[in-house]
């Protein structure tokens, strides 16, 4: 048993702020960390504020590496700025010390076309896990305006069941009702309230807790259910069909791309101030209005009709751009909804007093895919809340689990685990107490940092 326990040795390469955020994370699941960086500025931050070992120099050289005692490491994750030098570590990695997972982030969007997948492989370049944060953050934004009354809308469980975090404003007619009130007045929903953050903590609830104004929920639904749920709780915005994306880089492109694919009715137009990017992105989309021109002129958002936009995305490189388009856009009407991506943390600061309706913050979502990978088990999928204190999870219950044949009721799960849907053959349950687990039943669950090893030994195949 005691290798049920065992944590893993983890090797990050990059110490800027995506990785120094996955090692606090990791730090805080007990794993040990080993960082390595060239900027001694870097390193000499991490060494004083993190329990890590951190070590100046190439993460290609393999003295360096040595050093870092790979020949020991469970796994080794690349981010540093660089996409060549991460996809080195992994093979240094891999061909010097047999390191049995590598996570490597590329951003060159040539390296992730479909037709050159074979190129990562064992044979060729070792790489098990790609992170691609632009293709992630347009994934994460698509999400965003198919529930454009939720926060944050995730899939789980093949996209049966959702994840939605929603804000109880003063709409929401349930606040102040005992949730097991809720399931009386609404038996037909499939839904289940996992926990709200309040004052920034996050609070498990039970049956006998209402929820109060200004918490967010985080709500397990069946997928078919979507709208119903959200106009429980009293969000019935229209998903938008006219949008407007400031900036065409990698996220706005993939963006615009993935609309085309999913969205039939939806209109989209997108505004990018270099000449040769637009010309290139034009060729590349279908039904998309490519416009060339500075997002931040008035004259080029009249010629993009932003008075019948209804949903504007500023997701240009530059934190302060999209700021400013966000407000000038607030200008022109009241009723539109604004996203915005920001790399800079402080800047979130500043989200209600520019009213701007959601802020994208590209380095959670990194860290959040890159998080998923290092859990055990069958643990598919998992979503970080409140930087990875409590994750929402998605496993498979396998034949030697010991919750086979077992009632909810009796299964111990201690209270920081929450069960919030289950998907038997092509069903979504929301279990009662009298539940009974079975072989092959896919678990949607919400489970606190600290209680994640109980989660894997109950998912578990292997010691990784």
């Amino acid at each position: 048993w005691s290798e049920r326990s065992k944590l893993m040795n983890i090797i990050i390469c990059g110490a800027g702020r995506v990785g120094s955020t996955i090692a606090k994370m990791l730090i805080e699941q007990n794993h040990s960390i080993t960082m390595i960086d060239q900027s001694s500025e870097d390193i000499q931050k991490i060494n004083e504020t993190l329990d890590v070992k951190a070590i100046v120099g190439k993460a290609t050289s393999p003295a360096i590496l040595e050093k870092a005692n790979t020949k020991d490491a469970d796994m080794i994750i690349a981010v540093t700025r660089n996409d060549e030098i991460n996809m080195l570590i992994c093979q240094i990695a891999f061909s010097l010390f047999q390191v049995p997972k590598k996570i490597a982030r590329i951003r060159f969007q040539e390296y992730l076309d479909p037709k050159y997948s074979g190129l990562f492989n064992r044979e060729n370049l070792p790489i098990d896990n790609i992170i691609s944060p632009e293709i992630e953050i347009a994934k994460s934004i698509q999400r965003k305006l198919e529930a454009p009354g939720a926060l944050d809308n995730v899939p789980f469980a093949e996209n049966k069941i959702r994840l939605l975090e929603i804000l109880i404003d003063e709409k929401c007619s349930i606040h102040g009702i005992n949730l097991n009130e809720l399931t009386k007045k609404f038996p037909k929903l499939n839904a289940y309230i996992l926990g709200v953050i309040r004052n920034d903590k996050f609070v498990v609830m039970k049956k006998t807790d209402q929820l109060k104004l200004n918490d967010k929920a985080y709500v397990v639904v069946n997928s078919s259910q979507m709208q119903e749920t959200l106009n429980v709780f009293g969000h019935n915005e229209k998903i938008s069909n006219k949008m407007l994306i400031i900036g065409g880089g990698n996220i706005g492109f993939n963006l615009a791309k993935n609309i085309e694919q999913s969205f039939d009715s939806a209109r989209v137009k997108i505004i990018e101030k270099d000449k040769s990017r637009a010309e290139y992105i034009a060729n590349e989309l279908n039904d998309t209005i490519v416009i060339h021109g500075n997002g931040l002129d008035e004259d080029v958002l009249n010629e993009a009709n932003i008075d019948e936009v209804e949903t504007v995305l500023a997701l240009t490189n530059d934190d302060e751009d999209n700021l400013m388009v966000s407000v000038i856009v607030e200008k022109f009407s009241k009723d539109k909804r604004t996203m915005a991506l920001i790399n800079k943390p402080n800047y979130s600061l500043l989200q209600s007093s520019l009213k701007i309706d959601d802020l994208i913050d590209p380095r959670m979502n990194t860290v959040s895919s890159i998080l998923k990978h290092v859990h055990k088990g069958t643990i598919e999928n998992a979503y970080t809340i409140l930087n990875g204190e409590y994750e929402v999870i998605e496993a498979d219950i396998i034949e030697t689990s010991e919750l086979i044949n077992k009632q909810l009721k009796d299964s111990n799960l201690p209270d920081e685990i929450r069960i919030g849907a289950i998907l038997r053959d092509d069903e979504v349950i929301i279990p009662s107490s009298s539940y009974i687990f079975q072989k092959d039943d896919t678990v949607v669950l919400l489970s606190k940092r600290d209680q994640l090893p109980v989660v894997e030994n109950m998912f578990r195949i292997s010691s990784i």
